[in-house]
């Protein structure tokens, strides 16, 4: 069965959260985006694990779906999973590192969240912060449970990261010392594809999956990951695990020079560099001569022991997009949400199923006959990844464009786009 995949959000619980991301909310998206599976997120928060625990039932083995569900919401399974902030002191440095964890079954959590318990204050946030060496987080994960997946989050941000470069490691190794065998997969986050990360040979072993890490529902599968398994916990986390590609077919990619720290940048002074013009500026904002943050672009090139375009023969591939959401904005001319733009949305996703089914498989033809022949045109270029970047850098989003300035009348008083 061929489904896609979003493993890592966050519940309401969590900061800088929409209050829509409940259970009926995210059920609700999953559906209109064409997720068949979705991270619990925040597993280990008290009420949002009571609130699991209340409205949802067993389905298939490892998954659950919520009781009472609306049109087409029974539809979506959950995972259980969560994402923990690891801060600590290791080789004389503060590091700070995301950590998500996949379960199994609702008793594993709760012998997850009573030892976490022990550690740190569960309530404060649906992503907790523990003074617990990342290392000493999989020892304890993976004593409870084997069948559990320990998964370093968005790899390479400059914070709160594996690799970031203001907190983390050069090495798996160096981070997760003797667990790090059990590290099968890392997340390659907004700011870098997996392209980027097939310089590393070190990385060759591990699988490479892509989650939204959305804090709205409307963002919900930005990035994610599509199978072709069992619909099964035991066969998702084999087809991760195993790096297979008859099981696991592609992940879905942001491009990654929209991510907020592809380049270097010094966010305060609005200054953004490639690599190279942070070298001349010996890694110092030119404005006002305090450290930039080195962003993901930068921290690749000086670990890679491979050249940039250099294709993992293993390695499974991937497609990068834009939601709809964002070339229909661009394609009329206008911001995201608005009355014109909400109509062509869900004018199109009426007609296709789903965000997925207009943006993965719709055929040309078919775009044309039902929306706005700029429209049309603007879902094709990004699949062919003909659009515009303005890196992002230093928390700032990239800013991407699909049509040159004025290009959209030109054409439109053209008559046809193709």
């Amino acid at each position: 069965m061929e489904f896609i995949a979003d493993f890592h959000i966050h519940s309401k619980h969590s900061r800088a959260t929409s209050p829509q991301m409940g259970l009926e909310g995210l059920a609700k998206w999953a559906k209109i985006k064409g997720i068949k599976i979705l991270g619990t997120g925040d597993f280990t928060h008290p009420e949002w694990f009571d609130n699991l625990k209340e409205k949802l039932e067993p389905a298939e083995e490892g998954l659950f779906k919520l009781k009472a569900a609306g049109r087409g919401e029974g539809e979506t399974r959950f995972i259980l999973t969560s994402e923990i902030s690891c801060i600590y002191s290791k080789g004389g440095r503060t590091r700070k590192i995301h950590i998500i964890v996949f379960a199994p079954d609702l008793k594993t959590v709760e012998k997850i969240n009573t030892h976490l318990g022990w550690i740190g204050n569960l309530k404060a946030d649906g992503r907790p912060i523990l003074g617990l060496d990342a290392k000493e987080l999989a020892k304890v994960v993976l004593s409870i449970s084997e069948s559990c997946l320990i998964v370093p989050a968005h790899i390479w941000t400059p914070w709160f990261s594996l690799f970031g470069s203001k907190s983390g490691f050069d090495s798996i190794e160096e981070c997760f010392e003797e667990y790090s065998k059990y590290i099968f997969a890392g997340e390659t986050g907004l700011s870098s594809n997996p392209e980027m990360n097939w310089r590393l040979s070190a990385l060759d072993r591990i699988t490479l999956i892509s989650n939204s890490d959305s804090h709205s529902v409307q963002k919900i599968g930005r990035e994610a990951n599509v199978f072709d398994a069992e619909l099964s916990y035991p066969a998702i986390i084999e087809a991760i695990k195993k790096k297979d590609p008859q099981k696991f077919l592609y992940t879905i990619e942001f491009f990654p020079q929209e991510g907020k720290y592809h380049y270097d940048g010094h966010r305060l002074c609005g200054i953004s560099l490639s690599p190279q013009e942070s070298k001349k500026y010996n890694n110092l904002c030119p404005n006002c001569g305090k450290p930039l943050t080195i962003g993901v672009l930068n921290r690749i090139e000086k670990l890679a022991d491979r050249p940039e375009g250099f294709s993992s023969p293993n390695a499974i591939p991937f497609k990068s997009l834009i939601p709809l959401e964002q070339i229909i904005a661009d394609a009329i001319n206008q911001g995201v949400g608005t009355i014109q733009g909400d109509r062509e949305y869900k004018n199109l996703i009426e007609k296709f199923n789903s965000e997925f089914g207009v943006l993965l498989n719709a055929s040309r033809e078919d775009l044309e006959k039902f929306t706005l022949p700029e429209i049309a045109l603007g879902i094709i270029r990004v699949r062919e990844g003909k659009v515009f970047i303005e890196p992002g850098y230093d928390g700032v989003y990239g800013k991407i464009k699909i049509f040159s300035e004025g290009e959209q009348k030109k054409l439109s008083k053209q008559g046809t786009l193709f």
